[in-house]
């Protein structure tokens, strides 16, 4: 007789329950892995904090709720007593770092869940809650299985002249000390979102794709795969972000110790928390609140919005060592898909690539030429793709629960 899994497959349902737990936050979709359509979908946010809430969108209906002091493992509690998860056919985690153990989405036993708590120093603001999330869902949802989707997957691919660090050799031997990468899934999703814009096979293309958020990171695409990107050992080099400085000289660590005093773990704070964005603006890590006060003429915001654009080209540039050519140049997130401005001020920077921007086609997010925001005669096309992290983390949980279960012995 056909199990719960089988009996809903074979009604054509493919609904995912994906979780994705940041270090204060946990966002929670149910998700019609096949359509893309949202179902319910969960924000907690400010978790720990007396300030803590969750918003719920269920029915077309949003509701919200503030519990002070709410962790983690609560709140997805609450939102599994409200979410609808008769249909559910397994459970998708996003896991921020794999390390070298992991080079694809995996289903979690118990082997794997150690395996990624043990990775929690290369990620400590979340691998913590990934892995608590993962136990909790498990516990509460024995039946259903449960997929780790790793950022770090896709760019296992890089080769050693991308991935090493040069350091002494037996550092990366010993300690595995070396570059992973970061936003995996959504490099991944934007550059076939390309492919299909562009009308050509993705194993046909060299394509750069820039994940503007809170966090960024922009990647090199060749043929489908990650030869080199710009997030390293941790989520902190690359890009400057919303609250992380992004690529800086080491030594900082050992002139603010010897200036100001000190620790090694409140400098670290600092590099994390306080700069980028927030640390150059004054104002805040949200480009939308700097970019309005720019506008205003407030010079430090300026400031701010120029270092990103500046490090961000360059950045570009630096990744087009791994290609013969360029074939486009991606942006994606928050930032990438809605900021007219930080895009603009990049591709003028780009000028040595071919980039021309089209302002009109800029300035309407490229929405009536299909993600172009150049011109016609630009020798490379820049485009913006949305990303959907929530999509592909479904699609890579079924495929990971669909092959498992094909794998299994029948009766």
């Amino acid at each position: 007789m056909p199990g719960a899994f089988d009996t809903l497959t074979m009604r054509g349902v493919e609904e995912i329950l994906v979780l994705n737990a940041g270090s204060s936050s946990l966002k929670c979709a149910r998700i019609e892995a096949r359509s893309g359509r949202v179902l319910e979908s969960a924000l907690a946010e400010r978790l720990g904090d007396t300030s803590a809430r969750i918003t719920l969108r269920l029915d077309a209906q949003v509701e919200r709720d503030e519990v002070a002091g709410l962790d983690h493992a609560q709140a997805l509690r609450r939102v599994l007593e409200r979410f609808d998860t008769t249909r559910v056919l397994a459970v998708g985690h996003r896991v921020v770092h794999g390390g070298e153990a992991f080079r694809a989405s995996t289903l979690v036993d118990d082997a794997v869940l150690e395996q990624i708590e043990s990775l929690s120093s290369l990620a400590p603001l979340h691998n913590p809650s990934n892995a608590l999330c993962i136990r909790e869902a498990r516990r509460l949802m024995p039946r259903l299985p449960q997929a780790a989707v790793f950022d770090t997957a896709f760019h296992q691919s890089m080769p050693p002249e991308s991935y090493l660090y040069a350091v002494p050799y037996h550092l990366y031997e010993k300690h595995r000390l070396r570059r992973y990468g970061f936003h995996g899934s959504s490099h991944r999703f934007v550059a076939g979102g390309a492919a299909e814009l562009l009308g050509r096979p993705l194993e046909s293309l060299e394509l750069v794709t820039a994940h503007l958020g809170n966090g960024c990171s922009a990647c090199a695409v060749r043929r489908g795969e990650s030869v080199d990107t710009t997030m390293g050992l941790t989520p902190l080099e690359g890009l400057v972000m919303g609250t992380r400085s992004g690529d800086i000289d080491p030594n900082v660590f050992t002139f603010l110790a010897e200036h100001t005093g000190a620790t090694l773990e409140e400098i670290a704070s600092l590099l994390n928390h306080e700069s980028g964005l927030l640390g150059l603006s004054g104002i805040s890590n949200d480009m939308r609140s700097v970019l309005e006060r720019e506008a205003r003429g407030d010079a430090r915001a300026r400031l701010a919005v120029l270092v990103f654009c500046q490090r961000l080209a360059k950045a570009v540039l630096g990744l087009c060592a791994a290609f013969g050519r360029l074939d486009a140049l991606v942006f994606t997130g928050g930032i990438g898909e809605n900021a007219a401005r930080v895009r603009e001020l990049t591709l003028a920077r780009l000028g040595v690539l071919g980039l021309k921007l089209d302002p009109a086609l800029n300035a309407e997010h490229g929405k009536s030429s299909g993600g172009r925001i150049t011109t016609a005669d630009s020798r490379v096309p820049a485009l913006v793709v949305p990303t959907n992290e929530e999509l592909i983390i479904a699609r890579e949980t079924l495929q990971c629960t669909v092959l498992a279960r094909a794998k299994e012995p029948r009766d």
